[in-house]
């Protein structure tokens, strides 16, 4: 599933119209009516539906969607929130073909209000992805009503006031039940700012070629159906020699536990071969929970590794280090060590990022793959912007990062941002907020390390590793844990759900 901007959405549409001939009438009606038996599914014959229409193309799906509703006998009206002068073209015809099937047009006035008070169901087609700044009047009186009122409120391709890209100002906007999505998801559903005004959401096609989405963005969800495409199956004769020899680094005397997560989920998750590298006190503590790993003891003074002479990285396919390392400066030296020798992919993560903020020339200068997994705070302070800051654009900022210093950037959140060094970036749909604990990202960090070294691209790779371990948290809390319960530990275990699950769905 493709993820779009303003600009790119109304290019689509142009180019649609302009190089294919899909008439803007056609596309109009093919969006009004997939919106319609989308909401048919969500309410009854029974309640009363007002659809508020605005101009241009979100007015336009209103009349159709209206127009739809009245041919399978709902009780629905139409308040016209603009002047008639504002409904032209496509909308206008649409509006036209309304009226001319006995639909209702009411022009909005004081007296109209009472047409939002006393609807069940209140349809949002007002605004579209074009708003820049605030609303302005009747718009910003209609939301403030709407958003008082206990009608179910469903808005058409985003909810009113709400800017489809990431980095707006402050904005009004209606507060959604549910937000039927035309065409693509546009940036802002996967803003922490923004994402909750569209409440539940599903996307309609409207008939737009997968060409023209292909050839204007660099953004997409990746989604089961991806994940059944790409992940690797095990072959008949496969050795634990092809599915991978990893190493994991980490560890330090008061976060042994984070090493031991990672090497768990790296085996849980595929990988043929892991090598845990750690102090002897810290293996001590950890090797039992995982003795189907090996381990290397190495240098460390008062708990934290000191020295990097006595590592080996020429045998592995990968390499992660950083969790629970430690932000002492010898534990920095061993980072700078493994990005300028390692001759493979290295994943970078905790400790390992906080290094990384005074290594960026190094890390720029490798000539095999460099993956970073920060979450908003890191990667905050990475590019030395405020956590707000980042939040506001994180596709932007990831992009950035990911382009300059040619590494791939997984950019932890709700909705998890994979970015590629040539810009390419993938949305993460699964996980919840039980996931919300210390040690799921080393978790995380352990399953990239195992899908890195299967036959997959990076990108692939890293956005399959961010959807199992989404998804493993998704099916523990709906068959056994809670999101207040759930542990890191959990989700290693639900790896085996997630792998079942994935297989018995073709």
């Amino acid at each position: 599933m493709f993820i779009v901007t303003a600009k790119e959405m109304y290019d689509m549409d142009r180019l649609a119209m302009q190089e294919i001939d899909l008439d803007g009438k056609l596309l109009m009606e093919n969006a009004g009516r997939a919106v319609a038996w989308k909401v048919m599914g969500k309410i009854s014959q029974a309640d009363k539906i007002c659809v508020l229409a605005g101009a241009g193309n979100n007015g336009g799906d209103g009349f159709v969607i209206a127009r739809t509703l009245l041919d399978h006998n709902y009780h629905v009206e139409v308040l016209q929130v603009v002047p008639n002068d504002k409904i032209t073209g496509d909308a206008y015809d649409h509006k036209h073909i309304y009226e001319k099937c006995g639909g209702q047009v009411v022009p909005y006035e004081t007296g109209s209000i009472q047409m939002v008070k006393e609807a069940d169901v209140l349809i949002d087609a007002m605004i579209g992805i074009g708003i820049k700044g605030e609303v302005r009047e009747p718009f910003a009186s209609l939301i403030s009503l709407i958003n008082a009122e206990q009608g179910y409120v469903i808005s058409v391709d985003i909810p009113s006031g709400v800017p489809a890209d990431e980095g707006g100002e402050p904005f009004h906007a209606v507060q959604a039940d549910y937000t039927i999505i035309i065409g693509a998801p546009k940036q802002s559903v996967f803003l922490p700012y923004t994402a909750s005004y569209y409440g539940e959401w599903e996307v309609v096609s409207i008939g737009l070629p997968t060409f023209i989405f292909k050839r204007l963005t660099s953004k997409g969800m990746w989604q089961l159906e991806d994940v059944k495409k790409t992940l690797p199956k095990r072959q008949l004769f496969d050795h634990k020699g092809n599915h991978g020899r990893g190493l994991i680094i980490g560890g330090c005397k008061e976060m042994p536990g984070a090493l031991s997560m990672s090497v768990q989920a790296a085996l849980k998750s595929g990988a043929g071969l892991i090598m845990g590298a750690s102090s002897l006190a810290v293996i001590q503590m950890i090797a039992g929970n995982c003795v189907e790993a090996t381990y290397s003891a190495l240098s460390a003074t008062d708990g934290y590794l000191d020295n990097h002479s006595d590592i080996n990285l020429d045998s592995y396919d990968a390499i992660a280090i950083g969790m629970g390392l430690g932000r002492k400066e010898c534990t920095k030296d061993l980072v700078k060590y493994v990005i300028e020798k390692a001759t493979c992919p290295i994943i970078i993560d905790g400790d390992g990022l906080y290094h990384l903020s005074q290594l960026l020339p190094q890390i720029n200068e490798r000539t095999h793959p460099s993956v970073i997994t920060p979450h908003p705070g890191e990667m905050a302070m990475l590019l030395g912007v405020s956590v707000r800051e980042l939040l506001k654009q994180p596709f932007q900022y990831a992009k950035e990062f990911a382009t300059a210093y040619r590494v791939y950037v997984v950019l932890k959140g709700r909705y998890t941002i994979v970015t590629s060094p040539e810009g390419k970036q993938m949305v993460n749909p699964t996980g919840n907020p039980g996931l919300a604990k210390g040690g799921s990202g080393d978790v995380l960090t352990g399953i990239a390390l195992s899908m890195v070294m299967q036959k997959q691209s990076l990108l692939q790779a890293l956005s399959n590793a961010c959807y199992i371990h989404g998804m493993s948290a998704d099916l523990l809390v709906q068959h056994q844990h809670s999101e207040h319960d759930l542990l890191a530990t959990d989700v290693i275990n639900g790896i085996t759900d997630v792998y079942r699950t994935i297989s018995s769905s073709g």
